[in-house]
């Protein structure tokens, strides 16, 4: 019986690791085209502490409903460490760097640098990263230089140092909220997002003035409230439960498959054009997917065949 009982505790876990997997890898793909049409007429820094507030809040109901306590000092401290990379600096550099006329496919390309950080990070850590997991992150960023031929290459200088900056600040984030001592995952979510929201509104309100917003176009507001629903409340739950419950390299994964669905927006939305770049990176993401999910089997396969090839 116990047997059993394991067999369908890890069953229902792959599900939901599946179902976290597609979340991201989707509604992320479709944020960088939000990103870049909310911050056409609303200030970045607003934009991005008005919403992780208004997410903060929304966690925080749900978390005292489920019955979680309040962090304590230590888990704030550490929370704000957390939502200081991921949220304040690492969301607020991208913004800034799309309002410099970054595209979305080039923001999406520069993101896939992130997993490489995390994994490095993991690495010096003491994590074990196995060598298909490594093969398999440069076949994702490979293919993902491939996918951004199909769209706009044009950057700034400064507007490229924002935006390798983002993923390496988001890498960071990501490996504290490993390591560090957090509360239960939904509260976790709003104080992290309380913390990174409120370090944006302070350094908003010295940049950007209020009545900004009375100017914002309806289109805009749309995508913000699109970026909170799904780009946070959604997408990026998703991705912190990844985070505590996969490895660095999976939980990771989503920045390969995130520029081939933002190119795919871009077409559907944008009017962009496909070229033949695109069959020859979809194989390659493909690939980095595979010996990121599989290759530990595969090399374990591999072990036995040999020991039996040699034991014949």
């Amino acid at each position: 019986m116990p047997a059993i009982f394991n067999a369908q505790a890890q069953s229902q876990r792959s599900w939901a690791v599946a179902l976290a997997l597609l979340l991201v890898y989707i509604v992320w793909g479709t944020t960088y085209f939000a990103i870049g049409i909310a911050v056409q007429t609303m200030p970045p820094l607003l934009m991005n502490a008005i919403r992780f507030l208004c997410a903060g809040g929304v966690m925080l109901l749900i978390a005292l409903w489920q019955g979680h306590a309040l962090p304590t000092a230590r888990q704030w401290r550490n929370s704000a460490v957390v939502g200081g990379c991921m949220v304040f600096l690492a969301m607020n550099l991208m913004g800034f760097a799309q309002k410099l006329g970054i595209g979305s496919g080039l923001m999406a390309t520069v993101v896939t640098t992130m997993p490489m950080w995390l994994a490095l990070w993991s690495r010096w850590g003491g994590e074990r990263v196995p060598v298909t997991s490594w093969i398999g992150l440069a076949l994702g960023v490979v293919g993902a230089l491939l996918l951004a031929l199909e769209g706009d290459f044009s950057a700034t200088w400064l507007g490229a140092l924002l935006a390798f900056g983002a993923p390496l600040c988001w890498s960071v984030g990501s490996y504290a909220s490993r390591k560090l001592s957090l509360p239960a995952p939904a509260m976790a979510s709003a104080a992290q997002w309380f913390a990174g929201g409120a370090m944006g509104l302070v350094v908003a309100l010295w940049f950007e003035p209020l009545s900004a917003l009375g100017e914002v176009s309806a289109k805009s507001w749309a995508a913000w409230v699109y970026l909170l629903v799904f780009g946070t409340l959604v997408a990026l739950n998703a991705y912190l439960w990844l985070l505590q419950n996969t490895s660095a390299a999976l939980a990771g994964s989503y920045s390969f498959v995130n520029p081939a669905v933002a190119l795919l927006v871009g077409v559907a939305l944008g009017g962009e054009l496909l070229t033949g770049w695109v069959f020859a990176a979809l194989p390659l993401i493909g690939a980095a997917l595979a010996f990121i999910l599989y290759g530990q089997a595969l090399q374990q396969w591999l072990v036995r065949a040999q020991y039996r090839w040699r034991s014949a």
